[in-house]
């Protein structure tokens, strides 16, 4: 069984479509899901499926290894970033190198990086007249959405 920890920041539909996906699997398991905004509705979805939540600040995510050691704790075998808007520390990636991924609502390299996120991304795919878009789900690095 993969324990998998879900990290983000809002609404969590995302989040949810994994919680759900993954509800009677027996190889993996949403074991985590972690937020660094105390209102984001993630964390009620989260408690509504029975699965734990950790609330973490900027200090704790930055500054030290309480992160690392409440996902070892919870034996987290693999990270989603699912909505999750900060940067990701260099000792959480070196923690869980190529467990991590990204969910990114566009196509990267083009409408990465800090401030691309959510309605953001979608405005500025239409702003400069694309005709694709889509999703790019990639291993996390210590740069905003180049990994």
């Amino acid at each position: 069984m993969k324990h998998i920890a879900i990290f983000a920041s809002g609404e969590g539909t995302n989040a949810q479509n994994i919680i759900d996906y993954f509800k009677d699997s027996d190889k993996v398991k949403i074991a985590l899901v972690v937020s660094n905004k105390a209102n984001a509705n993630v964390l009620n979805r989260a408690k509504k499926a029975g699965i734990p939540t950790l609330l973490i600040s900027r200090t704790d995510f930055y500054d030290s290894n309480n992160t690392i050691d409440a996902l070892k704790k919870a034996n987290i075998d693999f990270i989603v970033l699912a909505g999750f808007l900060w940067m990701i520390p260099s000792n959480l990636v070196q923690a869980f190198p190529n467990k991590m991924i990204n969910i990114h609502p566009a196509l990267l390299p083009k409408f990465g990086g800090k401030g691309m996120y959510g309605m953001n991304v979608h405005k500025a795919v239409v702003e400069a007249n694309e005709t694709e878009s889509g999703i790019s789900i990639h291993y996390v690095n210590e740069q905003y959405d180049e990994g």
